[in-house]
């Protein structure tokens, strides 16, 4: 029996469909958590696996290649511009100064309130988005989640998990850094299924934080930055589908600048092992931000089940038995079929009921 296992284990392991046991697992140290403990950080991979048609949810290059398409349509650019534009989104790690410079682009002029195409390229990439919701897996275990507790920000442009939390009747609410009073109230979680854009929300693109300079009017809310630096050392984060999350210039001047190697508690990141060197090395670089590195599988397809499971054990629910575990509900008393007693136990049992005794048929 021992020889058939092996043989079948060598024989998975060198056709294509290996399977990596090691993979998949959850650490004890984040299912022990109440919801509640929790700020779940949603970057563009949740997005992405809710709504794979749409190519600007797929990343933060994809968004802004997605962008500068829209303005060359619209004709909002000169065709050199989007020519240099697309080099740069290509060769440059840093796509929050490029978008930055393309807002500029299409939007010259100064001050709070600007018009700008901008906003009409971005309602045309995220054009209804609802009706693309193709996988909502994603969005039900972070809504779950949020029953029990647990906070919501986002780097994302799009309110897919909103929408489609609306639609399950929860009281969703988009929030962006502009609105100081909902960001506290939210901070100090009073708003329970409130989404924290920090690079705000493509409905009001003039509520967008794009790089520093943008963000100076927060940053001057010494109260604010107080309440939201603090959150990083009193909640456990969980990076969800987040890739480049770690250096965005804005989460670090929200959360990380004034407690980075400093923190106590432990974060989380979920991950796909693509390459074993590149893994364990993000993972040592991500133990000194004091986070752990989870592996949800080597394929993007496994995101969504592994969110499900992780979302399943934090909320304490109960996962489906095998059929073999299952056991019949107990009959109630009346239906109990119990075996008939003998003469002599029924004749004891008469006695133990009524308290009397009638010697004379004993004896018979």
């Amino acid at each position: 029996m021992g020889e058939t296992k092996n043989l079948l284990k060598n024989m998975l392991k060198h056709s294509g469909n290996h399977i990596d046991h090691k993979s998949g697992k959850v650490l004890k140290t984040l299912t022990k958590k109440h919801a509640s403990d929790l700020v779940l950080v949603i970057g563009t991979g949740v997005s992405a696996a809710v709504a794979p048609d749409v190519p600007a949810l797929r990343s933060w290059r994809c968004c802004i290649e997605a962008i500068i398409d829209a303005a060359e349509q619209f004709e909002v650019l000169h065709p050199g511009d989007v020519v240099e534009f697309r080099k740069r989104t290509l060769r440059e790690q840093d796509l929050l100064v490029v978008a930055h410079d393309l807002i500029r682009k299409m939007s010259p002029r100064t001050g709070d309130n600007k018009p700008s195409f901008f906003q009409d390229c971005l309602m045309e990439v995220y054009d209804n988005l609802e009706s693309h919701i193709q996988n909502p897996t994603v969005l039900e275990s972070i809504i779950s989640l949020m029953d029990k507790g647990a906070m919501v920000l986002t780097t994302n442009y799009d309110n897919l998990l909103e929408l489609y939390g609306q639609k399950m009747g929860k009281p969703m609410e988009s929030l962006d850094l502009n609105d100081k009073v909902k960001v506290m109230q939210w901070v100090q979680s009073c708003i329970q299924y409130g989404v924290l854009h920090i690079h705000g929300l493509y409905t009001d693109p003039c509520g967008m934080i794009l790089d520093p300079c943008g963000y100076k009017d927060v940053a001057q809310d010494f109260e604010l930055i107080d309440e939201l630096q603090s959150l990083y050392g009193k909640k456990s984060f969980v990076f969800l589908g987040c890739g480049e999350t770690l250096r965005d210039q804005i989460f670090q001047a929200l959360f990380l600048y004034t407690v980075q190697n400093k923190v106590s508690m432990e974060h989380y990141m979920l991950v796909r092992k693509e390459n074993s060197d590149s893994f364990y090395k993000l993972q040592a670089d991500m133990l000194l931000n004091g986070i752990k590195l989870m592996c949800y599988g080597d394929s993007f397809t496994n995101f969504p089940s592994y969110i499900k499971r992780l979302s399943a054990l934090i909320c304490k629910e109960k996962t489906e038995e095998p059929f073999d575990k299952i056991q019949p509900p107990p009959l109630p008393p009346t239906a109990l079929q119990l075996p008939p007693l003998p003469p002599t136990a029924q004749k004891r049992k008469l006695v133990e009921n009524t308290g009397t005794v009638n010697t004379a048929k004993l004896k018979a």
